[in-house]
């Protein structure tokens, strides 16, 4: 056993990372069943790849590019709020595209700039990108998906550059779920999002965290690696639950997920604005990154210098977006069905379950499991009370 985990103490639970689905998890078993939770993370800080911090100047950035909070689910901003007040925020995105700055998603403003336009009204929008589409027999890729709803000038203008940078493949190559979630408006609705709530923790996701996980009966160690631990894990715990990249759990029995990652590039500039919005995509394959982010757009804070982010995909680096091809869907089908198999090991969260999610969506995952475990725990101890009557 890890030397660090010597001792006589057992506890209930060993979660495997510090981010949503494992933090969640661990105030819910820790709050509600009275677990003793030992939730470790090979990464030096809890809160995953929603991680923010100060840096030298003041500026509360984010490590992992900037994280914007979004979602329709009362539910889940019930919960989030124990943790947590709401600073309001609207997301906004500017696109670079032939020389100017026009909207992202493509609305009417953003016809009007790029195609010297007056359209005024939604009816004359819809028309517009009606005669422009050209319409897919078979919807199959992402570039489909495109191309039949705004047609091949517009794909190019912001998607297909910007597609082949963020993935490293053509949008031929990739599933339609890439791009079927992207919104073309008719109005001059400019937000990027238009969920019902849509706030930022006013004090940062790591205070939030911090208050989640601040419990006696959670115990968090960070710079821990599960590698370290797997081999004696259930002389710690009864139950792991394991948010980590499943294809390692398994000890990549058959071949490597694919992913595709980040670069971050921070600096902080001697100037109060660096651009007119938080985040400015990048669409043109000629330039490197996808998108500039500046923060305090998000935090609200006041300064005379500024903090942004270049983001630079890779194929190399900490997994952040599983590459949606059906071979790798194949593939993960057959790690998910050893998971499946696997007694006293709960795998939940996005590298476990190989899909992207927003942030809402894992809590509501995290929640989710949460109850079925609430479940079998009450089927557990139901018997035991009808034998006591």
């Amino acid at each position: 056993m890890n030397a660090a985990f010597r001792g006589d103490r057992r506890y209930d639970y060993l979660i495997v990372g510090a981010g949503f689905a494992g933090s969640i998890l661990a105030e819910r078993l820790a709050s509600q069943h009275g677990a003793r939770v030992l939730l470790i993370d090979r990464r030096p800080h809890i809160g995953g790849n929603a991680y923010d911090e100060p840096n030298e100047a003041g500026i509360l950035y984010h490590k992992y590019g900037p994280h914007i909070f979004h979602t329709n689910s009362d539910a889940v901003v019930d919960y989030l709020s124990q943790f947590t007040e709401w600073r309001p925020y609207e997301h906004r995105v500017l696109a670079f595209v032939r020389g100017q700055l026009v909207p992202i998603p493509i609305n009417r403003t953003t016809l009007n700039l790029l195609f010297d336009l007056d359209l005024q009204t939604d009816e004359q929008a819809a028309e517009y990108l009606a005669s422009r589409a050209e319409p897919v027999d078979e919807i199959r890729t992402s570039e489909d998906v495109v191309v039949n709803a705004v047609g091949q000038e517009l794909y190019e203008l912001f998607f297909r550059g910007y597609t082949r940078k963020q993935w490293g493949l053509d949008p031929s190559e990739l599933d339609k779920q890439v791009t079927s979630r992207i919104p073309t408006r008719t109005s001059t609705d400019d937000r990027y999002f238009s969920d019902t709530f849509q706030a930022m923790p006013l004090n940062g996701y790591t205070a939030m965290f911090g208050k989640m996980l601040d419990r006696p009966l959670i115990e968090v160690r960070t710079g821990v690696d599960f590698a370290e631990l797997k081999d004696t894990a259930h002389e710690l715990a009864d139950h792991i639950i394991y948010t980590g990249p499943i294809d390692e759990y398994f000890d990549f029995r058959f071949g490597k997920l694919p992913y595709r990652s980040l670069k971050f590039d921070h600096q902080t500039l001697e100037q109060e604005r660096f651009q007119p919005v938080a985040v400015v995509n990048y669409p043109c394959e000629e330039v490197p990154f996808t998108r500039i982010s500046e923060y305090k757009y998000l935090t609200g804070q006041e300064s005379p210098v500024t903090t942004i982010t270049y983001e630079y995909p890779s194929a190399e680096g900490d997994p952040y977006y599983p590459i949606p091809r059906p071979e790798n869907q194949e593939l993960f089908k057959k790690y998910e069905a050893l998971a499946d198999a696997t007694e006293d090991v709960t795998f939940v969260g996005r590298l476990a379950t190989y899909r992207y999610y927003n942030m809402d969506q894992i809590v509501g995952q995290a929640l989710a499991t949460f109850r079925r475990i609430d479940e079998k725990v009450k089927e557990r101890h139901e018997p035991a009370a009808v034998a006591a009557e």
